[in-house]
């Protein structure tokens, strides 16, 4: 089998939330490039994705992870235009830098919102639609290398809870859609040159690239080929896994 075979998507309907920008943005275009039709969802219009990819082969619809319903009524909308779904790649997500002692509960509680429930709902409602209709498909998880490590210097405890959280997800997830040949894994990224981390203090941005082997933050499109490998059939055989990118930190 060739390597466009193997990591091919010509003919399968992704999903990515979150495209906007960043990671979420260049996985989108990535998986058109693939050959995949791909829907968006995201609260604001992710123009620049839309503009990246090809052939009229992706549209958007806004959607608010956090709200279940709207969720469920974008999943909807995407199995009436597109037919079916085969690929999620679950990228929605916030990080606030603050102490647990005085932050406040709320700030929390959204984090938790957006990152973890946001991402059950939608790999929930995406795994309803290929139980319904038959479909072998691929849940991808955005985690990060924070559900294993604490971050240094900046404090972030209520990302790492989430992604912590997601990581386990995963693997729940993985074992009860097993039956249905749905595969769920998750992605678990270090610290990415997206926009809010290229506007990092210095010295933050200092520690960061010291505690890191490799010495340097990855570019999004280095995630690319880790999201194309667990939305093709390269990964066949894998589900309930976390890849991690992260330069060799967690390593340490």
């Amino acid at each position: 089998m060739y390597v466009g075979e193997l990591f091919g998507l010509k003919g399968k309907v992704a999903v990515v939330t979150g495209a906007s920008k960043g990671i979420g943005k260049t996985a989108a275009v990535g998986l058109a490039k693939a050959g995949a039709e791909v829907a968006i969802l995201c609260r604001s219009e992710p123009k620049e994705a839309l503009e990246g990819i090809a052939d009229g082969r992706g549209y958007w619809i806004a959607a608010d992870v956090t709200d279940e319903a709207a969720v469920d009524a974008a999943f909807a909308e995407i199995a009436r235009r597109s037919g079916v779904v085969h690929v999620v790649f679950n990228n929605a997500g916030i990080c606030i830098h603050e102490d647990s002692v005085d932050a406040p509960a709320e700030n929390f509680r959204t984090v938790m919102n957006v990152n973890f429930f946001g991402e059950f709902f939608v790999a929930r409602a995406a795994a309803r639609i290929m139980m319904e209709r038959g479909i072998r498909g691929s849940i991808i998880n955005m985690a990060s290398m924070s559900g294993s490590i604490v971050n240094l210097p900046q404090w972030q405890c209520s990302y790492n809870a989430s992604k912590a959280g997601i990581i386990h997800m995963t693997k729940s997830l993985a074992v009860e859609f097993a039956e249905y040949g749905i595969r769920v894994n998750c992605l678990s990224p270090g610290y990415i040159g997206t926009e809010p981390n290229k506007r990092t203090p210095k010295d933050m941005m200092d520690v960061w690239l010291r505690m890191t082997p490799m010495k340097r933050i990855a570019e999004p499109e280095e995630m690319v080929s880790a999201v194309l490998y667990f939305a093709s059939g390269a990964s066949g055989y894998t589900t309930g896994s976390e890849l991690i990118v992260d330069g060799g930190y967690s390593c340490i």
